[in-house]
């Protein structure tokens, strides 16, 4: 598996992490042996020990921030606190989602039993209608959506999803399963559809202003080749 570099230098490193890929193992892990981390390909790759900055779930592909020392994490985790990077993430989402909305909805933490305030941005870029039924309707419809979270939650994106009636496809989790077995009947994807697309934000160490952006996976590119979408990222 090749690593793909999107921004490199002393204090940094920025990487795509592939669909279904863990950024790092946890601990007593039983899949150590079967499978490969992110932080492992780094290693095998670039002979680097990094450190990651913020978390991608397994299932979401995209743009991932790591520090090349540990003394560096807390400088860029500070810019995620105080909401000064910019984060958009593409979704395609089951239905006809709003214009714009900015769901404002309490997300589960790592801890179950405490939900904790969430805020998402959502905007609609592109929407289809295809002659597939899904149960209980003779077609289905779909939308490209922009999301911009505003506050970093586990799962936020594909909980604020669902909570609007518009599940991110390929969520097994929060989603919904008629939908996803379309998807890989009619087309072969498979993956969940939520990408981390770009990150912009202004270098703690070089104060740079950067503008990172992650290209999408190839079943992203059918998708949008099937559905007659334009590309958000290019």
């Amino acid at each position: 598996m090749n690593l793909q570099v999107i921004f490199e230098d002393d204090y940094l490193i920025c990487v795509h992490k592939p669909n279904n890929m863990l950024v790092h193992h946890a601990r007593h892990s039983r899949n150590v042996a079967e499978e490969i981390s992110l932080l492992q390909l780094i290693e095998q790759e670039k002979g680097l020990k990094v450190y990651p900055i913020h978390r991608l779930d397994r299932k979401t592909s995209g743009i991932i921030l790591l520090a090349k020392e540990t003394q560096f994490v807390s400088k860029f985790q500070d810019l995620f606190t105080a909401n000064e990077i910019q984060k958009t993430y593409y979704g395609v989402v089951r239905g006809f989602s709003p214009e714009t909305k900015v769901i404002d909805s309490p997300v589960k933490g790592r801890d179950a039993n405490v939900h904790k305030e969430a805020l998402t941005h959502l905007k609609t870029l592109e929407q289809v209608t295809l002659d597939i039924p899904v149960k209980p309707y003779d077609s289905s419809r779909y939308s490209l959506v922009e999301l911009a979270p505003k506050t970093g939650r586990m799962h936020q994106l594909r909980v604020h999803a669902n909570k609007i009636s518009h599940p991110l496809i390929g969520d097994t989790k929060y989603g919904d399963k008629n939908h996803d077995m379309m998807f890989d009947e009619n087309f072969g994807w498979k993956n969940m559809f939520l990408h981390a697309g770009k990150l912009a934000f202004n270098h703690p160490f070089t104060n740079e202003d950067l503008v990172l952006k992650a290209p999408f996976p190839k079943d992203w590119i059918a998708l949008f080749k099937e559905f007659k979408w334009k590309n958000p990222l290019s």
